[in-house]
Protein backbone atom coordinates (compact mmCIF):
# COMPACT_ATOMS: atom_id res chain seq x y z
CA UNK A 1 0.00 0.00 0.00
CA UNK A 2 1.31 3.50 -0.88
CA UNK A 3 1.04 6.05 1.45
CA UNK A 4 -0.36 9.44 0.58
CA UNK A 5 1.43 12.46 0.35
CA UNK A 6 1.48 14.79 3.69
CA UNK A 7 -0.24 17.87 2.72
CA UNK A 8 1.26 21.05 2.37
CA UNK A 9 1.28 22.09 6.30
CA UNK A 10 2.27 19.06 7.65
CA UNK A 11 5.25 20.27 9.42
CA UNK A 12 6.21 23.64 9.88
CA UNK A 13 9.34 24.97 7.18
CA UNK A 14 11.54 27.09 7.41
CA UNK A 15 11.54 30.58 5.96
CA UNK A 16 13.59 30.70 2.50
CA UNK A 17 14.04 33.55 -0.16
CA UNK A 18 14.55 32.72 -3.45
CA UNK A 19 15.76 35.32 -6.09
CA UNK A 20 17.08 35.56 -10.12
CA UNK A 21 20.31 33.98 -9.84
CA UNK A 22 23.28 36.58 -10.20
CA UNK A 23 25.74 36.52 -11.79
CA UNK A 24 27.84 36.22 -8.48
CA UNK A 25 25.51 32.83 -7.78
CA UNK A 26 27.49 30.81 -9.97
CA UNK A 27 30.38 31.56 -7.56
CA UNK A 28 28.11 30.63 -4.73
CA UNK A 29 26.51 27.67 -6.28
CA UNK A 30 29.79 26.05 -7.54
CA UNK A 31 30.91 26.27 -3.59
CA UNK A 32 28.23 24.76 -1.96
CA UNK A 33 28.21 21.95 -4.45
CA UNK A 34 31.61 21.09 -4.44
CA UNK A 35 30.71 18.30 -2.03
CA UNK A 36 31.05 14.80 -3.37
CA UNK A 37 27.94 13.68 -1.28
CA UNK A 38 25.79 16.63 -2.49
CA UNK A 39 26.70 15.45 -5.91
CA UNK A 40 26.37 11.68 -5.45
CA UNK A 41 23.56 11.59 -7.27
CA UNK A 42 24.65 14.04 -10.27
CA UNK A 43 26.89 12.72 -11.74
CA UNK A 44 29.44 12.17 -8.49
CA UNK A 45 32.11 15.18 -9.03
CA UNK A 46 31.75 18.95 -8.41
CA UNK A 47 31.15 20.96 -11.76
CA UNK A 48 33.97 23.46 -13.33
CA UNK A 49 32.77 26.89 -12.23
CA UNK A 50 32.08 27.53 -16.19
CA UNK A 51 29.34 25.03 -15.75
CA UNK A 52 27.59 27.76 -12.95
CA UNK A 53 28.34 30.70 -14.92
CA UNK A 54 25.97 28.92 -18.01
CA UNK A 55 23.56 28.15 -15.53
CA UNK A 56 23.24 31.00 -14.01
CA UNK A 57 23.00 32.46 -17.18
CA UNK A 58 20.55 30.35 -18.84
CA UNK A 59 18.30 30.66 -15.56
CA UNK A 60 18.20 34.43 -16.03
CA UNK A 61 17.01 33.76 -19.33
CA UNK A 62 14.28 31.26 -18.16
CA UNK A 63 12.50 34.10 -16.00
CA UNK A 64 12.75 36.57 -18.35
CA UNK A 65 11.08 34.53 -21.10
CA UNK A 66 8.82 32.21 -18.65
CA UNK A 67 8.33 33.72 -15.63
CA UNK A 68 10.14 31.19 -13.79
CA UNK A 69 13.36 29.37 -13.50
CA UNK A 70 16.02 27.80 -11.19
CA UNK A 71 16.38 30.40 -8.45
CA UNK A 72 19.01 31.18 -6.15
CA UNK A 73 17.99 29.70 -2.78
CA UNK A 74 18.90 32.25 0.11
CA UNK A 75 18.80 31.63 4.06
CA UNK A 76 16.52 35.19 4.95
CA UNK A 77 18.16 34.40 8.09
CA UNK A 78 21.93 35.52 7.48
CA UNK A 79 21.87 35.61 3.48
CA UNK A 80 23.44 32.32 2.81
CA UNK A 81 23.02 30.65 -0.54
CA UNK A 82 21.49 27.67 0.23
CA UNK A 83 21.49 26.33 -3.15
CA UNK A 84 19.11 26.35 -5.86
CA UNK A 85 15.48 25.37 -6.32
CA UNK A 86 12.68 25.74 -9.14
CA UNK A 87 11.34 24.90 -12.36
CA UNK A 88 12.88 24.96 -16.01
CA UNK A 89 11.84 22.68 -19.21
CA UNK A 90 13.73 19.78 -19.12
CA UNK A 91 17.11 20.33 -20.47
CA UNK A 92 18.18 16.45 -21.96
CA UNK A 93 17.50 14.90 -24.87
CA UNK A 94 16.74 11.88 -22.94
CA UNK A 95 13.70 11.87 -20.28
CA UNK A 96 10.76 13.84 -20.47
CA UNK A 97 11.61 16.14 -23.20
CA UNK A 98 9.34 19.23 -23.61
CA UNK A 99 8.24 19.39 -19.87
CA UNK A 100 8.71 21.48 -17.08
CA UNK A 101 11.03 20.14 -14.40
CA UNK A 102 11.05 21.19 -11.06
CA UNK A 103 14.09 20.48 -8.97
CA UNK A 104 16.29 21.47 -6.02
CA UNK A 105 19.78 21.40 -5.41
CA UNK A 106 20.87 22.00 -1.24
CA UNK A 107 24.24 22.25 0.35
CA UNK A 108 24.54 19.48 2.66
CA UNK A 109 25.05 21.66 5.94
CA UNK A 110 20.93 22.19 5.00
CA UNK A 111 19.74 18.69 3.93
CA UNK A 112 16.95 17.69 6.53
CA UNK A 113 15.74 20.92 7.84
CA UNK A 114 12.86 21.39 5.36
CA UNK A 115 14.63 23.98 3.26
CA UNK A 116 14.00 21.90 -0.10
CA UNK A 117 10.31 21.62 0.71
CA UNK A 118 9.57 25.22 1.86
CA UNK A 119 12.13 26.07 -1.34
CA UNK A 120 10.06 23.93 -3.79
CA UNK A 121 6.45 24.93 -2.44
CA UNK A 122 7.00 28.60 -3.14
CA UNK A 123 8.69 27.27 -6.78
CA UNK A 124 5.33 25.96 -7.33
CA UNK A 125 3.19 28.83 -6.50
CA UNK A 126 5.49 31.22 -9.00
CA UNK A 127 4.83 27.95 -11.80
CA UNK A 128 1.36 28.48 -11.14
CA UNK A 129 1.12 31.73 -11.59
CA UNK A 130 2.95 31.71 -14.72
CA UNK A 131 0.31 29.34 -15.96
CA UNK A 132 2.14 25.83 -16.45
CA UNK A 133 -0.41 22.99 -15.73
CA UNK A 134 2.03 20.13 -14.70
CA UNK A 135 5.61 19.13 -13.74
CA UNK A 136 8.17 16.55 -13.73
CA UNK A 137 11.01 15.94 -11.07
CA UNK A 138 13.40 13.25 -12.64
CA UNK A 139 15.47 11.38 -9.85
CA UNK A 140 17.93 8.99 -9.32
CA UNK A 141 16.16 6.35 -7.76
CA UNK A 142 18.75 5.66 -4.97
CA UNK A 143 18.25 9.45 -4.09
CA UNK A 144 15.70 8.91 -0.79
CA UNK A 145 16.08 12.59 0.05
CA UNK A 146 14.97 14.16 -3.20
CA UNK A 147 12.38 11.11 -3.53
CA UNK A 148 10.70 12.44 -0.50
CA UNK A 149 10.71 15.84 -0.87
CA UNK A 150 8.38 14.50 -4.08
CA UNK A 151 6.23 13.15 -1.85
CA UNK A 152 5.89 15.91 0.49
CA UNK A 153 5.13 18.43 -3.08
CA UNK A 154 2.67 15.48 -3.22
CA UNK A 155 4.18 14.22 -7.09
CA UNK A 156 3.57 10.32 -7.67
CA UNK A 157 6.28 8.38 -9.30
CA UNK A 158 5.10 7.90 -13.04
CA UNK A 159 7.98 6.15 -14.93
CA UNK A 160 10.95 4.88 -14.84
CA UNK A 161 14.05 7.11 -17.41
CA UNK A 162 16.73 5.06 -17.98
CA UNK A 163 19.91 7.61 -17.49
CA UNK A 164 22.00 7.09 -20.84
CA UNK A 165 25.12 6.42 -18.22
CA UNK A 166 23.60 2.42 -18.17
CA UNK A 167 24.61 2.67 -14.28
CA UNK A 168 21.26 4.00 -12.98
CA UNK A 169 17.83 4.45 -13.78
CA UNK A 170 15.77 7.76 -12.25
CA UNK A 171 12.28 8.17 -11.34
CA UNK A 172 9.82 10.23 -13.27
CA UNK A 173 7.63 11.60 -10.77
CA UNK A 174 4.59 14.10 -11.37
CA UNK A 175 1.99 17.01 -10.19
CA UNK A 176 -0.81 18.54 -12.00
CA UNK A 177 -1.12 21.56 -10.70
Amino acid sequence: MTSAPAPRSARPLPAVELRVPTEEDAWHWHGVFDDPEVMEFLGGGAAELSVYEELTARQRRHHAERGFCFYTLVDPADGAVIGFTGAQPWPREWGPAGEIEIGWRLGRAYWGKGYATAAAERALDVVRAAGIRHVVAVIDSRNARSIAVARRLGMHPAETVPVPDGKRTASCHRLDL
